[in-house]
């Protein structure tokens, strides 16, 4: 059973606005009182918020469509319609959202960061708002305009200051538990961990945040073993802690060996703009075993 999700592609509808009225105004002894169509309702958006208690998008895995709700149709005696219900998707802290194209829209690495994904169409204008001297009694309304419709892709960033990187089954979910109160699944077979495991530890008056990520191994920045997939989670990490195994009984891998190509495959790791590259951060080693 999946238990955690960090990409979904999201097929979003916001809400369609309301079409105006066309209506006049019929009283007792006033058979023609002017007009009185009221305007459309304004269409639902959708947006997305940062909130440091979801820590997964696997809601959104089984549930990729998510639509904002229509505006109602404006209506006689200056009744407008009613308003679309906005609706608002809660992302874990560290999702990145881009359009269909790859390209980046916003990143919520704050909890509480909100974003305005598909915005909702505005509701037509009745023919009582576009009256004039010059057309008293338009016999005619605006239609609704349509809310946006598209693709956006969500990608979950593990925010920590500390990672966790070695080969499969260095003894990186042992050292989180020792450290912290994280419960990872710890077995003898590599790729034991297939998703970051996030703890916390304190020390003295200091807290911060560790990460256990899945193991990497040669060719992982080429995305070979799901590489791609576990480095995207190093890339907001301050610094690393390279997990080396003492005692592997594969050939041609020690310690040496194994350190030197799990910071290749870091340098050939293509950071974002702006970001500081993953071998020149601060970096820790831990022999184990």
């Amino acid at each position: 059973m999946i238990q955690f999700v960090d990409q979904v592609t999201l097929q979003l509808r916001a809400g369609n606005g309301g079409d105006g009225c066309v209506s006049i105004k019929r009283e007792k002894f006033k058979p023609l009182a002017g007009p009185d169509g009221a305007d459309g309702g304004n269409g639902g958006s959708v947006s997305l918020i940062a909130d440091s208690s979801v820590t997964t998008l696997l809601e959104y895995h089984f549930r990729p469509h998510q639509q904002g709700g229509d505006g109602a149709d404006g209506a006689g005696d200056f009744r407008n319609g009613a308003h679309g219900k906005d609706v608002i998707l809660p992302v874990p802290v560290g999702t990145v959202i881009k359009d269909a194209k790859g390209k980046l829209i916003a990143d919520l690495d704050e909890d509480g960061m909100t974003l305005l994904v598909a915005e909702g169409g505005q509701g037509g204008l009745g023919n009582a708002a576009i009256s004039s001297l010059k057309r008293k009694a338009p016999g005619f309304a605006l239609l609704g305009v349509p809310g946006w419709t598209g693709q956006v892709i969500l990608e979950l960033k593990t925010v920590a200051d500390v990672a966790l990187v070695g080969y499969p089954s260095a003894g990186k979910s042992s050292l989180i538990a020792a450290m912290s109160a994280a419960r990872p699944k710890i077995a003898d077979y590599p790729f034991t961990t297939l998703h970051p495991n996030l703890g916390v530890v304190q020390g003295g008056d200091t807290r911060y945040v560790i990460a256990d990520v899945p193991g990497l191994i040669e060719g992982a920045s080429q995305g070979k073993g799901l590489g791609l997939e576990f480095l995207r989670h190093v890339e907001r990490c301050a610094a690393l802690l390279h997990v080396l195994d003492c005692a592997t009984l594969e050939p041609n891998r020690d310690p040496i060996t194994d350190l030197d190509k799990i910071l290749h495959e870091l340098n050939e790791y293509q950071v974002p703009e702006g970001q500081v590259p993953l071998t020149q951060r601060p970096q820790l080693i831990a022999l184990n075993k």
